[in-house]
């Protein structure tokens, strides 16, 4: 039996919501920063996920900063800075209130793994990874220690759409079953 190499802070998210997607194209915040890949997943308050995570959380926190992890970790969640997040910070988008979101990211020479229910890949035309749609998300949990400040971040590594939901904000684009065929001569009137 093989045995699977399953790093400390690697988890595996499933059927959760998917918010802000930008999976296939790296791309710079209100154009500031290094173009990257990212999505923000949102979790119900009452799953049982939640306590998954933030036992990675804590198993990361552990290991980067051994005696000093809770006290770290304690003051990085009251200033905002651990990867899960209450989703009432963001109340004023849909679909956050009363939840928990995680936001992860990758650097733009890391795009993720985007695939449907049957492990074939997507891409952006086939308009599976939007906003509302439900997913499992492969994501990696780490601690940051360095000239930019203490955190735990999360980075993407795979999405896999699982199902159709309400999409936010936008929608998703028209299907060509939403149009009438048009006839060869049809007129300016047939349109009005």
């Amino acid at each position: 039996m093989a045995t699977i190499n399953n790093p400390v802070g690697r988890i595996m998210l499933k059927n959760v919501r998917l918010a802000f997607p930008n999976l296939f194209e790296a791309a710079s915040v209100n154009g500031e920063g290094d173009p990257r890949f990212g999505a923000t997943f949102i979790i119900p308050g009452d799953d049982k996920q939640l306590a998954a995570i933030n036992a990675t959380i804590e198993a990361v926190a552990k290991e980067k900063w051994a005696a000093k992890a809770d006290v770290n970790l304690k003051a990085l969640r009251g200033s905002g800075k651990v990867a899960l997040r209450n989703g009432d910070e963001k109340s004023n988008y849909d679909g956050f209130e009363g939840n928990y979101f995680v936001a992860a990211s990758a650097k733009a020479n890391a795009r993720p793994t985007v695939v449907d229910g049957q492990r074939q890949p997507l891409t952006e035309r086939d308009g599976k990874s939007y906003a509302g749609c439900y997913v499992n998300a492969s994501i990696e949990i780490w601690a940051q220690d360095n000239a930019y400040g203490k955190r735990i971040n999360a980075t993407i590594r795979g999405v896999q759409f699982v199902r159709d939901g309400e999409a936010f904000g936008g929608g998703r684009p028209a299907g060509a079953d939403e149009f009438d065929e048009i006839t060869e001569g049809a007129g300016a009137d047939d349109f009005a």
